[in-house]
């Protein structure tokens, strides 16, 4: 119980000093956290009223920012499957395969999706294209990767029951793993669709197109309600992609 105890508290001093580093290196103030009268007077001041002339242009670009993260989260998707049952323990063909598929999934996911795009714009040139692209090698990395945790996780109990009756190792493994994780695989699908969303932002605004270029207009020629519009219809765009995915994932389960 002592030994517990004094583990307890190794673990607690080492947080705090984590936590203390942290907040030096963040630069962390209570002092100026309370000073934000500034940002609230700049968003009462230019943030209202909004654009409202600007809606049906702004729902335009929204249609190419969907599309570019429907696009590239569920081709991504659709790699990422069989990759995952390459990268899990228990289904991996050997401790190569298993190692090997782990550091490229690793090496891959390291780089920021921007990266990504600021390397495609060379191929390609600007646009939503690059985007995509950046988009797409991202998520086949992280969805993989999330997968292949979800397939570890899984009962092999059903493997085994299709072993018994003939079945090959690699289609028991298929059908018996993934009806278990398929609501969670939906799960991670979605959460990596709305980040997807919030990811072709940041790529329009190096040229990927989009919402996140008009924002990026806007903001350089200082429209800040025209931002704010932007901004609106961002929010609305990742609601709708919450709620559809909650719809979506209990009619599965």
């Amino acid at each position: 119980m002592m030994w517990f105890r004094k583990r307890i508290i190794v673990y607690a001093l080492l947080l705090g000093v984590f936590l203390w580093l942290s907040a030096r290196g963040s630069e962390f103030s209570f002092s100026e956290l309370f000073e934000l009268e500034n940002t609230i007077d700049f968003i009462g001041r230019s943030f209202v009223p909004l654009q409202t002339d600007l809606i049906p242009y702004l729902l335009q670009q929204s249609l190419i920012t969907l599309a570019v993260a429907f696009f590239g989260t569920f081709t991504a998707l659709l790699i990422a499957i069989p990759l995952s049952f390459i990268a899990a323990e228990n289904t991996s063909g050997s401790s190569i395969t298993f190692y090997g598929s782990r550091f490229f999934l690793s090496l891959v996911r390291s780089i920021p999706e921007i990266v990504f795009g600021l390397i495609f714009v060379v191929s390609v040139g600007l646009g939503p294209f690059a985007a995509l692209l950046a988009i797409f090698l991202h998520n086949v990395a992280v969805l993989a990767k999330l997968i292949a945790e979800l397939v570890e996780s899984s009962d092999s109990g059903p493997q085994e029951a299709m072993r018994s009756v003939g079945a090959s190792r690699r289609i028991g493994q298929v059908f018996a793993i993934i009806p278990q994780i398929w609501p969670n695989i939906l799960s991670q699908y979605f959460y990596r669709f709305e980040v997807a969303i919030r990811t072709s932002l940041v790529l329009g605004m190096i040229g990927g197109g989009g919402l996140g270029q008009s924002l990026m207009n806007y903001y350089n020629s200082l429209a800040y309600n025209s931002m704010a519009t932007a901004i609106v219809i961002i929010m609305v765009l990742v609601i709708i992609v919450d709620v559809t995915g909650g719809i979506v994932r209990k009619r599965v389960i």
